[in-house]
């Protein structure tokens, strides 16, 4: 059994690291009535920016961008152009957008139960399975280890470029739906 008085060292970094950016997010998508179709549609399109130009760059290894385009077909919609992510070669960097993804994904399960019924929620519903979060740490503390003495501030600022994404997608979709 694997040590679990370490377990999530990096994850609580990146936590305290990026308290501020998170909560951020987490305001500015609080706005987005989940149980109103064209609210919940907004939302989506934000959702899909973001990912559109996390998902390629991170490799998460379970990719939700494919769950997200059937959500928006399902209101018949296409998925929109990502927003520019700009290019950052470190692993550190790759690990910090995987942490912000990942993250996302627990808060998904909430946000899911706040959907009115018959409207699709595959993307917000691929929550992690039993384990996966703690394996999740563990890879994330595993790649740290093997990191550089750069490789944590590589990670706050791939964490910090992910969250600062999802603002900026919600952000835009708010303005060009509601002005």
């Amino acid at each position: 059994m694997k040590n679990p008085s370490h377990v999530g060292r990096i994850r609580l970094a990146l936590r305290d690291a990026t308290t501020e950016n998170h909560r951020q997010v987490d305001m500015l998508f609080a706005g987005y009535a989940l149980d109103a179709p064209e609210s919940y549609h907004v939302f989506l399109m934000a959702h899909a920016r973001a990912l559109g130009a996390l998902e390629p760059v991170a490799r998460p290894a379970m990719p939700r961008l494919p769950l997200l385009a059937d959500d928006l077909a399902a209101l018949g919609h296409a998925m929109p152009s990502p927003l520019p992510l700009k290019p950052h070669a470190g692993e550190g960097y790759r690990w910090g957008l995987l942490y912000a993804l990942e993250g996302s994904r627990l808060g998904g399960a909430m946000l899911a139960r706040k959907v009115a019924s018959g409207l699709p929620t595959a993307y917000l519903s691929a929550t992690h399975e039993k384990g996966e979060w703690i394996d999740f740490q563990h890879r994330l503390d595993s790649a740290a280890a093997q990191g550089d003495e750069m490789w944590l501030d590589d990670a706050v600022l791939g964490a910090k470029a992910a969250f600062a994404l999802f603002a900026q997608a919600g952000a835009a979709e708010t303005a060009m739906i509601y002005g």
